[in-house]
């Protein structure tokens, strides 16, 4: 039974209209940089398209319509580790009980708008023409320094700390069992849910391993492995700037992106793009309406600091926290579109590997880009492990 001492409550989406006034003085006061010419994308966020999303942030996005969108799921506040945690909790359509508990986990630059398009395909399937024996029960935690969480006011928390408010979190609400799934930071998350509770995360589900480390004896590695190893060296040459001041001067980077909504666009719009199976073109995959939700959330609750300097409690973690061994039965969908797609080889090495499958369209945002896929992908994985939730 839930624990009666810390139930949670009730939270509803609001707005201050002043917010949204202040909002938009600032788009149409943007001070915009110049650009080489012809530059486009290959330099970070083009400044025409960047343009073109501002006026329409400022003179023709609806934020009172799709906040009350958001606000049609269940939303919830409980206090764990002494900090507000915002979740939404969405039951399964099917009978009390029979639903398999899933705790879902959101990464960066994101927040529980990751799973607001699957979240209706996985508490009730049978809405959707598949089998209503596979519903969930979901949870959706907004992180904290995420969303509408708290921020840590003292040191950011890492990824183990996060997955242990999450087990808290599914205490609370009378889940003894449950799966965990996740991308990006969500799946570090869900990883450390099956490595500190193995008894109670019944498997894993992630869409991608992680940046990988080294073994000690590098010469184990197979052929294939080291190629891996070989491209996630060049895409972090080539990309990974962001995260490189994310782990070590993110507080320099909050300043402008707290101040400038036009900024706080153009470092997440870019992300999007980037990293979204959507052949550079962005608004292939997300409206404009959509990208500025999840922008707006960010501006909203003034998280894109606080966000940011998980990273740098994350580069913190010891070697011997990422090397450790998942035995929880792991499933991955690895989608066509992500960042860096692991060999077999390395995800056995890793993990107790049960389900491997790669899915034909979506990329790190799979949850959002490709919903339909991504709720067949924990469909299929969960369906062993029904009984053990």
């Amino acid at each position: 039974m839930p624990d009666a001492s810390r139930q949670p409550e009730p939270f509803t989406l609001s707005t201050d209209p002043a917010a949204l006034e202040d909002l938009r003085a600032r788009l149409r006061a943007t001070r915009w940089p110049d650009a080489p010419a012809d530059a486009g994308w290959s330099l970070g966020t083009d400044l025409d398209y960047l343009r073109e999303l501002v006026a329409y942030w400022a003179d023709g996005f609806d934020w009172p319509a799709q906040e009350a969108a958001l606000a049609r799921f269940p939303h919830f506040r409980a206090t764990l580790g002494g900090l507000g945690i915002h979740f939404v909790h969405a039951r399964a359509a099917a009978p009390a009980g029979t639903a398999l508990p899933l705790v879902l986990s959101h990464g960066w630059p994101d927040s529980f708008w990751r799973y607001a398009k699957v979240l209706p395909l996985l508490t009730d399937p049978g809405a959707h023409g598949a089998d209503p024996a596979d519903a969930f029960d979901v949870v959706v935690p907004d992180m904290p320094g995420y969303g509408y969480s708290d921020h840590p006011a003292g040191a950011p928390l890492d990824s183990v700390a996060v997955a242990g408010l999450w087990a808290e979190l599914m205490d609370v609400l009378g889940y003894r069992a449950f799966g965990a799934a996740g991308g990006d930071i969500g799946s570090h998350v869900s990883r450390y849910l099956a490595l500190d509770h193995p008894d109670r995360v019944v498997a894993v589900h992630r869409t991608d391993a992680g940046v990988p480390v080294l073994p000690e004896d590098p010469g184990q590695l197979t052929d294939e492995e080291r190629a891996w190893f070989d491209g996630v060296a060049g895409w972090g040459a080539a990309e990974g700037a962001y995260a490189a001041m994310h782990r070590t001067k993110p507080q320099t980077a909050a300043f402008g992106l707290t101040d400038s909504p036009a900024g706080l666009a153009a470092w997440i719009v870019e992300k999007l793009r980037a990293w979204s199976d959507c052949d550079g073109d962005v608004e292939r995959v997300y409206t404009k309406d959509e990208i500025l939700t999840n922008v707006t959330l960010y501006w909203l609750t003034g998280t894109i600091g606080s966000s940011m300097r998980m990273y740098a409690a994350n580069g913190a973690l010891p070697r011997a926290q990422l090397t450790r061994r998942v035995e929880v039965p792991s499933g991955f969908s690895l989608f066509p579109g992500d960042i860096a797609r692991p060999p077999r080889a390395w995800l056995d090495r890793t993990a107790n590997v049960a389900y491997v499958n790669e899915p034909a369209r979506g990329g790190h945002f799979a949850a959002f880009e490709e919903p339909e896929l991504y709720a067949e992908e924990l469909r299929t994985f969960f369906r062993p492990f029904r009984s053990r939730g």
